[in-house]
This record gives structure tokens, C-alpha cells and sequence, in this order.
């Protein structure tokens, strides 16, 4: 893990208000993901930043340091990467550069940009939370980005920031292909609180959704294990936990998905884009192209036919 500028901008954001609970709220993060990020970066960093007390934060000597040199490079990058949003562009070749959260929806968005502006320049690059993406969006340093968010979790639009719904999915349950839950045509939220359980980092807020669910009907996530992607589902395959995941996931040897009944976890795929970028005219129809990319991941997905066939 390398440090970035958004790891300059929360050393600051704590920095200039004294308490991890301010800065989280301020950054869109939970007061504890912001603290595992922090941990984060003062491991990278090799030393602690700030001394937790009664009252706040207050950074040590080796924080005042790293402090003065973000303090001191950060406007003259804002600087670059606002020049570089507003720069003229190769005469007939419009720029777009995409962001995405993990969904199945990025290769979908390359190919309505494609189809809508052809011979564009379009780079990519991911993210594990919205926030950020959302954030490059605003500031102009991505033309458009796929992110998503929770009933209760709802993302702040932005000024200037064009938000369209893609679509609303019930989330499912993955699980040890050996489990006995997995023989199981669809599991019970309840049976599944029962397990250990493997999660995101808590700087999504994802974990913090699932965990408010569980406590409405009266029970405590156990959480065991931080991971995401190939390695949450490792740990899944290995029988070491349980994990949700979208419903378009596609099956791997060693693990199984399976709805949950009455649906009680949901998610939201999210289009946005700047409204003044080069998606101001295109942007809707950007949106229905994407919108029939992911209707035939979800068409290709076994797991999720078979939930939309019981439910028909």
C-alpha cells in the first residue's frame, strides 16, 4: 500500500478539527473506518500522527512534521488537478476518465462511452468505497464513475453532480460450498448471524449497514475477518466464515450464493457524472446503456434467475 493524496487529506481533515469523530463525518466515513485508515497510514508512515485523549487528537512531534509537508503540497495538487480538469482537450477527442466501485457495470459504461463518442480517450481506474470517486467527480478530475450506497447510507450529491439510479438489488449470502446452509434454496438472515463472518474494511460503510440490520432483529454480526474481493471469498472458500456479496457474483469452485429471505439487505448501483463535462448531452443515455449492461449481467447470473423465478 502506497500513500496517496486522500491519506494527505485526512491527516489534515483530523488535523484541522481535533477529533476522529468530526473528521469521519466530515470525510462521509465512520468514526472507526477512519481510525483503521489511520492506523493505516501512520504504519506506512512509520510513527504515530496524533495522541488520542479525553478531548481529541493532537498531533505528536512526528505528526507536526508530516503535517507542514501535506499542509504544504496539497493546494499546489489541488492546483494541477484543477488546471488539468478545465486544460483543452486534442482538437476532436474528448477525454473521459472513469471510476468505478466493485460492481459489474464498468465495462458496461466503457461501451455506452464508446458508443456514444467514439475514437473518445477513456481511462479507468477502481476504488473499494464511493466516496472518493464521488468527490474526483465534483472536483472534475473524473468525468463520470459508478458507485453505489444502502437504504440509510443514501451518498450526498454533490453540487454540480448529475446522480442516476441504475438499480436497487437485494444482497446474498456467500457461503462454504460444505455448509449446511448451502443446501439451502435461499438462508435466513437469523441462521446466518450464527457464523463467524468476514467483511470489508469499516472505512466503506458497508459493514456498518449490515451490522444495523442484524441489530433489528436483535443480534450482533461476529465478525472475525477484514477482506475484501479474491481474498473475502478465500476465506469464505476455506469455511472460516460467511460473507454477503451482489447477486450478480459469479460463482467460483468452493463457494456458494445464496438469497436471503424477505430480502432484507439491499443495494444500489449508481451512475454519476459532472453536469458541465462531456456527459452533460449523453449522460441519460449513457445511463440506459449501462442500465441493459447490468440487466444481462443479471440475466447471466444462475443465482439470481433462480430468486426472480421463485418470486414470479
Amino acid at each position: 500500500m502506497e500513500l496517496e493524496v486522500r491519506h494527505l487529506r485526512t491527516i489534515c481533515a483530523i488535523a484541522d478539527t481535533g477529533s476522529l469523530t468530526r473528521a469521519a463525518a466530515a470525510l462521509h466515513q465512520t468514526q472507526p473506518g477512519l481510525s483503521a485508515q489511520l492506523r493505516r497510514i501512520e504504519a506506512m508512515l512509520g510513527g504515530t500522527l496524533f495522541e488520542r485523549g479525553q478531548n481529541g487528537v493532537v498531533p505528536t512531534s512526528f505528526g507536526e512534521v508530516v503535517l507542514a509537508r501535506a499542509q504544504a503540497v496539497l493546494p499546489t495538487l489541488d492546483e494541477l488537478m484543477n488546471t488539468a480538469a478545465v486544460a483543452p482537450r486534442t482538437a476532436g477527442t474528448r477525454r473521459f476518465r472513469l471510476g468505478s466501485a466493485p460492481a459489474p457495470l464498468l465495462g458496461g459504461l466503457i461501451s455506452a462511452i464508446k458508443a456514444l463518442h467514439p475514437g473518445a480517450d477513456i481511462t479507468t481506474r477502481g476504488h473499494h468505497t464511493p466516496q472518493p470517486l464521488l468527490d474526483d467527480v465534483a472536483g472534475g478530475r473524473l468525468e463520470a464513475a459508478i458507485v453505489g450506497d444502502s437504504p440509510g447510507y443514501e451518498l450526498p450529491v454533490p453540487h454540480g453532480v448529475v446522480l442516476r439510479s441504475i438499480a436497487t438489488e437485494p444482497v446474498f449470502a456467500i457461503l462454504p460450498e460444505s455448509h449446511e446452509l448451502a443446501r439451502q434454496e435461499e438462508v435466513v438472515l437469523e441462521d446466518l448471524l450464527d457464523q463467524d463472518w468476514a467483511v470489508p474494511r469499516p472505512e466503506d460503510r458497508t459493514p456498518e449497514y449490515w451490522s444495523r440490520v442484524a441489530l433489528g432483529v436483535g443480534r450482533r454480526m461476529r465478525i472475525r475477518y477484514e477482506a475484501e474481493g479474491r481474498l473475502l471469498v478465500e476465506v469464505v472458500r476455506h469455511g472460516h466464515a460467511v460473507s454477503l456479496v451482489q447477486p450478480t457474483f459469479d460463482e467460483v469452485p468452493g463457494v456458494v450464493v445464496r438469497p436471503i429471505a424477505g430480502d432484507p439487505i439491499q443495494f444500489r448501483h449508481v451512475l454519476v457524472w459532472h453536469r458541465d463535462g462531456p456527459l452533460a448531452s449523453t449522460g441519460e443515455k449513457v445511463a440506459g446503456l449501462v442500465t441493459e449492461s447490468y440487466n444481462a449481467a443479471r440475466d447471466r447470473s444462475p443465482a439470481y434467475r433462480r430468486w426472480q423465478d421463485r418470486r414470479r
